[in-house]
Parts: C-alpha cells; structure tokens; sequence
C-alpha cells in the first residue's frame, strides 16, 4: 500500500465526503480497558466514579516540596509489577500503561482470532516519554553520557506506546501514534474508526496515555496558570463548571478500546458495548492555548452528522471541562449552541484529574459505560455553578436515564477538537 493511499484513507473522517466502499458499516465497542487513579482496570474506576471518590492527593514532598503546584492524581495501581523486568526496563511509564489496558481491552473483546495483517493499533500521547527524556537528562549531567540508557530514543519516542502495544499484541496492520495534546485519545479512537470503514483491518486498539506527573512537567503548567493551587483540600480542587475553579489537577493514566465492524464482531459471538456512530474533528486556527467556540461547535456537528443524528437524539455529553475558567465556559457555549440546555452534562475530571493524552480514551470509555448501563456519572465538588453555564450539569450522585445517543468532548492545546458519538449498541 502507497503512502498517498494510506493517506486519503483518513479524508473519510470528514463526513461531509462520499462514503468509502464498506464505510457505511457499524462500528462497535467489544473490548475496554483502564487504568486511572480510581483503579487499575475498567471496573474498579467506574465504580470509584460513580461513587464520586476523588484521586487526587499532595505529591510525594520528596520531589515536589520546592514546587508552586503539590497536588496531583497519580494512577492507583503501578503498571510495574504487571509487566516483566525487562520490559520494565525498556518502557517509559506511559507505555507501560498503554500495554497494560491495551492487555485488558484484547481480554475484555475475548482475544479476537484476527490475522496480524487485520490488526491495527493506534494509540495517542500528549507529552510521550518526558518522564525518561527529564530522567536521562539528569542521569547524563551528573553521571556522564556513558550512563545514558540505550533505551532512551525508543523510551521517550512518542510514537512508542503505539509501537509498544502493537509489539504485545502482535498488530501488523499498522501503529498509528496521534499527538494532538489533551485531544490525542479521541482522535485515536476516531482514527482507528476511519481504518475500520476503509477496510484497512479488521480490528483496532485504539486509546490514549500519559505518565509526566513530575517537577518539569507540573512547573511548566503551573507557570502557564493552568493547575488548581487549591492544596489544603486536594480533593477540591478539580472544580469543572464551578465558579470557584482555579485550573485543572494533573493526572496520569491511559485507556484503551478494541473496535470492529459489526459484521466482524457478530461473526465471532462478540459483546458488544456500544456503536461508534459518528466522529468530529476540527481545528480553531486561533490560538495556541486559549479555545475557540466556532471549532468545538463544527467538531459537534461534524459527530451528529455523521452518525445520522440530530441534536435533540443526544441525551447526554462527556465534558471535556478541566476546570479553568476560560475553557469551562467556551465548551459550554459551544455545547448549548450545538445541541441546546436538555443533555445530561458530567465533568468526569473532577473525579480523575487530567490525563492529558489518555484523558480522550479514558472519558470515551466513561461515556461507553454511560449508555451500556444507563446512568449519568455525577461532577464533584460543583458548590455554585458558574452563571454563564447555562447546561444541566449532574452532581452529588449518578442520574440514572435511557441514553440513546452521547457525545464525549476533548479539546486539545493548539486548536485540537475531536467529538465521540456513541449510541446503544442494538
């Protein structure tokens, strides 16, 4: 296959563009998986969710006392133990996640009988390796350039949590790495949907990660003005769509999806979760981190119109709401203007924190969760709604509903806006 046909391969994510041979065809949900800081697989977080416990906790004052920013959300199981000690050795931490929900996604689809050809990993990170590139750095300056790990390019690479989970599952049908910052697990998953309909494979693992809760990354943001500083209550301080909210709690983790076309999955017997309906992906040209309504509007309606919905079919909306005060209240305009006050809204990272790149496959799944079980997850620690948010946004404890159709919002540093349809999948 040509590079030009792999290319325009992904012009089918503009729904506006005649549909490819078979790219009319249903794409589902047969496999999840997770690892957040509310636990270290699928159930275990959506319970934490549901029950509205936070992950986010004061650093480890060894490394984080001298910093303006001490609080964060780190994953609640170490990826570690679960993988052997050499892999250990050769993984940064966010590939290490990667494989470790990426094993979980393939067991929890009943390890598809797919040839390696037909299998195709695309797996996206914000910030990549930074963790090893800042520790190699160190490790050059105070021991010497011949204690460098040989692993340090292939550790820090961002393409290297695609490349590390297509390794572990043996996917030769392609490893695609997005890194479109807090977007990149969404547009993941929409780019692992756009191989689907293009007859590319048969199955894909699709997700995000990310691992860079450390002194460089934290500083950085901080001086951006982005974190909460809220330290006496920890807890507290992811506060989306609050008026009291002062930025948003680094978090780490990754998410993991395996999807098919419906034919596939039905020729083995597969569950089912949810349909991927539909996928809107737009870019603001505006700014480099301050949002514009108009791309996050066109992103919403690029996802109904190609899922064949209408506005009034989404009954509720995964925010991608961090917490700051300029974001909150621009995808909230975004959102009233798009589908209007009736979706049930939830802010999921007042519960987990931001994962950055694994932050868009993470909320996929909570959405998939959400019309699988019917039940809207509640936003934390909103007290007093902000009064230019004019959307029903769910607190204190989970509304249960008949969700026919969600939409899962992530918006990314640069102008990067990808919207997740997903309906029942019967």
């Amino acid at each position: 296959m040509s590079y030009e046909s792999t290319f325009l391969d992904f012009s089918l994510l503009h729904p506006s563009l005649p549909p490819l041979p078979g790219g009319e065809e249903e794409i589902v949900v047969t496999g999840l998986g997770m690892s957040t800081p509310q636990g270290g697989d699928v159930q275990s977080t959506w319970d934490g969710l549901l029950a509205g416990s936070s992950g986010v906790r004061l650093l480890d004052p060894a490394w984080a006392a001298d910093l303006p920013v001490r609080i964060g959300a780190p994953v609640h199981e170490d990826p570690g133990p679960s993988l052997d000690r050499v892999a250990r050795r050769r993984m940064d931490r966010c590939q290490q996640l990667a494989v470790v929900v990426a094993r979980q996604a393939w067991a929890d689809a009943g390890a598809p009988d797919v040839e390696p050809e037909r299998l195709a990993v695309v797996f996206g990170t914000g910030l990549g390796g930074g963790g090893t590139l800042v520790e190699q750095y160190d490790r050059c300056q105070e021991l010497g350039p011949d204690r460098v790990s040989p692993f340090t390019v292939t550790m820090l690479m961002p393409n290297g949590p695609a490349a590390a989970v297509s390794m572990d599952l043996g996917a030769r049908g392609g490893a695609h790495a997005p890194t479109s910052a807090c977007a990149s697990g969404a547009e993941a998953i929409a780019l692992g949907a756009a191989l689907l309909r293009r007859d590319l494979a048969d199955v894909v693992v699709a997700g995000g990660t990310e691992a860079c809760l450390g002194r460089l990354s934290i500083a950085a943001f901080a001086r951006m003005g982005a974190l909460s500083r809220r330290h006496d209550e920890p807890e507290r301080a992811s506060r989306p769509f609050d008026s009291g909210r002062d930025g948003f709690v680094m978090a780490e983790g990754a998410g993991a999806l395996v999807l098919e076309r419906r034919s596939f999955a039905k020729a083995r017997a597969a569950k089912i979760a949810a349909r991927l309906a539909g996928t809107g992906m737009t870019s603001d040209a505006h700014d480099m981190t301050a949002p514009s309504p108009d791309g996050q509007i066109r992103a919403i309606r690029h996802a109904l119109r190609s899922a064949g919905l209408s506005p009034y079919d989404v009954t509720h909306v995964n925010a991608h709401a961090p917490g700051t005060q300029v974001g909150d209240r621009v995808e909230a305009a975004a959102v009233l203007e798009a589908l209007g006050p009736h979706p049930l809204v939830t802010a999921t990272k007042s519960v987990t924190g931001h994962l950055i790149g694994g932050a868009g496959a993470v909320e996929a799944i909570f959405t998939v969760l959400a019309v699988r079980d019917g039940v809207v997850p509640p936003t934390r620690n909103l007290d007093d709604q902000d009064s230019d948010v004019k959307l029903e946004i769910v607190t204190e404890r989970p509304r249960h509903a008949r969700i026919g159709a969600a939409i899962s919002n992530s918006f990314g540093f640069g102008g990067h806006n990808v919207v997740l349809a997903f309906t029942r999948s019967g």
